[in-house]
């Protein structure tokens, strides 16, 4: 018979090579599409008449899914990490699909990877699963959890009211930080609403409990929350930047949030929680030199075309500073390139 953690980790590989593997789609799709309309980056829709971008779309609709499902099996501990792995999957489909190389740094970074989710799979501590909704809401009235949740929305109510005015265009952590904590409860929640979904299938109903409609009201603001400041962090800096710290940072959260509700450590030796971290550090280190090693290659390519249109490097380069993420119209870039000449 299966066990449960031996679910969730077939349910986490599962999700990361679906949504792994739909970046490559999506990707071959715009590609596709820009090649007979107005590209995506400047406001064009021609991709959703690309049957391959909806091949994606659809293929990371079940990566979602099952790391939905994942949660509900497995400790956040084991589920959360792995999700590196669709990293290394669209950076390996990407060198042979796109031609986009992965070089020898991407090689590390997708060893730690693997290195550090074989130390996590093996020490993962095994969940016991709470038989109703009613014994999740007692986890979650836990003073701990209670501090946890409190200091973390008055956290991000500072952030929001506060920093983001001053300094949310100039500073990643401000809306990496909301998205993070944000989606520490997001993953709580939806795992509440995901054991009730569980236990009702299972024919123990947990659809009457207000409860299970208070938890699904948590995961749906949190969610909404979430997404919106992780739109305005992509729109404003970087997807390379973004990405590894929101990847850090929403990961560390999440264990801590779920260590502290679910006691995930709970009767595991000294060693056996060393080497999970050891493997959770492994694993963002390795996640880091891949997102670096991308952005590396983007500068590169992003400098040997402006060099061929006969512009110096030092041109390119104060373009690269000052010009906005490339999400932005193009036509701030073209005012910036006409105030350096």
């Amino acid at each position: 018979m299966v066990s449960d953690n031996e679910m969730g980790l077939v349910l986490a590989v599962a999700s990361s090579v679906f949504i792994g593997s739909s970046f490559i789609l999506k990707k071959k799709g715009l590609k596709r599409a820009a090649a007979n309309g107005t590209r995506a980056g400047i406001g064009g829709y021609t991709y959703l008449l690309e049957p391959l971008w909806w091949v994606g779309l659809v293929t990371m609709t079940f990566g979602e899914i099952a790391n939905f499902v994942a949660y509900v099996y497995a400790p956040a501990v084991l589920v959360t990490p792995l999700g590196a792995l669709s990293i290394i999957i669209s950076a390996v489909l990407a060198h042979f699909l796109l031609n986009e190389k992965l070089k020898k740094m991407g090689v590390w970074g997708c060893v730690c990877c693997i290195v550090g989710s074989v130390m996590i799979v093996i020490h993962a501590p095994q969940e016991q699963t709470p038989n109703s909704v009613q014994a999740i809401w007692t986890l979650a009235m836990q003073p701990a959890f209670l501090i946890y949740v409190a200091t973390s929305m008055s956290i991000v109510l500072a952030l929001i009211l506060y920093c983001e005015p001053l300094c949310g265009q100039t500073n990643v952590l401000v809306y990496i930080g909301i998205c993070s904590l944000m989606g520490s409860l997001t993953v709580m929640s939806i795992k509440a609403v995901g054991i009730a979904v569980k236990l009702t299938l299972e024919g123990v109903n947990q659809v009457w409990y207000p409860e299970t409609w208070f938890f699904l009201m948590v995961a749906a603001i949190c969610v909404v929350t979430q997404m919106i400041y992780l739109n305005k962090a992509l729109d404003t800096f970087n997807a390379a930047i973004v990405s590894p710290i929101y990847y850090v940072m929403f990961t560390t959260l999440t264990i801590v949030a779920s260590a502290i509700m679910f006691k995930d450590w709970y009767g595991q030796d000294a060693e056996s929680i060393a080497s999970e971290i050891c493997g959770f550090i492994t694993v963002l280190t390795g996640t880091v030199i891949l997102h670096a090693t991308r952005e590396e290659e983007q500068a590169s390519s992003g400098r040997a075309r402006w060099q061929e249109s006969g512009k110096s490097f030092n041109e390119e380069h104060l373009v690269r500073l000052y010009s906005p993420p490339e999400c932005q119209e193009s036509k701030t870039l073209n005012k910036t390139v006409s105030l350096l000449n």
